[in-house]
């Protein structure tokens, strides 16, 4: 069971509140949780990657164990404790402004 941490304005439009569980089949990569959230809550496709591409959107982070993993490849194998569903894959919308 994977735990995903969603910012409050796409579990808002979800219809979600807390942490989202899901079922990812091995190997567990940033791209097959999205595609396994995408499945379970259509209205988020679109909101996290570009629909075309896949490609993440701009202004929105990837995070597991503290590290920073919005620039790596999509098919990277996620850390094992994210995998085993003892440490969250955090999706957070970033700042900009000023």
């Amino acid at each position: 069971m994977i735990r995903i941490v969603l910012p409050a304005h796409l579990r808002t439009l979800a219809a979600l509140t807390g942490e989202v569980e899901l079922d990812v089949a091995p190997p567990v990569t940033p791209s097959s949780v999205l595609d396994a959230l995408e499945a379970t809550h259509p209205v988020l496709r679109g909101t996290i990657r570009d629909r075309t591409t896949g490609r993440r959107r701009p202004f929105v982070r990837f995070f597991a164990e503290g590290e920073d993993l919005s620039h790596g490849p999509m098919d990277a194998a996620l850390p094992d404790a994210v995998a085993a569903g003892t440490e969250p894959f955090c999706i957070i919308g970033a700042m900009a402004g000023g």
